[in-house]
């Protein structure tokens, strides 16, 4: 996928910055191309709970933030989140005290 087409698809407006940001996100995502369309994916299915996958501007990494509305929802993103790491053997680390996950890669 282009990353300019990946960026909008995340909600982003594609510019230089946030495509060099992307790249740069690709190159340490361990595995990236295996778990591309995955992300891509979990980032639809999160929608429904008001919740993304986002470029971080901390870590060179994708971040996964559960900014659903209700307790329900939230588990039911934090629970589609443990299927997309287990079933695509995919490595995320878990914020402490936060709302949020950040996606290391595939885990081989």
């Amino acid at each position: 996928m282009q990353r300019d087409a990946m960026l909008t698809q995340l909600g982003y407006a594609p510019n230089d910055a946030l495509v060099k940001q992307l790249e740069m996100i690709e190159n340490n995502t361990v595995g990236y191309d295996k778990i591309q369309k995955h992300i891509m994916d979990l980032h639809d299915h999160l929608r429904v709970d008001g919740s993304f996958v986002a470029l971080s501007n901390s870590e060179d990494c994708f971040k996964i933030k559960v900014e659903a509305t209700s307790p329900e929802l939230a588990q039911e993103a934090h629970e589609k989140i443990k299927h997309f790491s287990d079933k695509f053997k995919v490595d995320i680390n878990k914020l402490e005290n936060k709302e949020t996950y950040y996606i290391v890669g595939f885990h081989h």
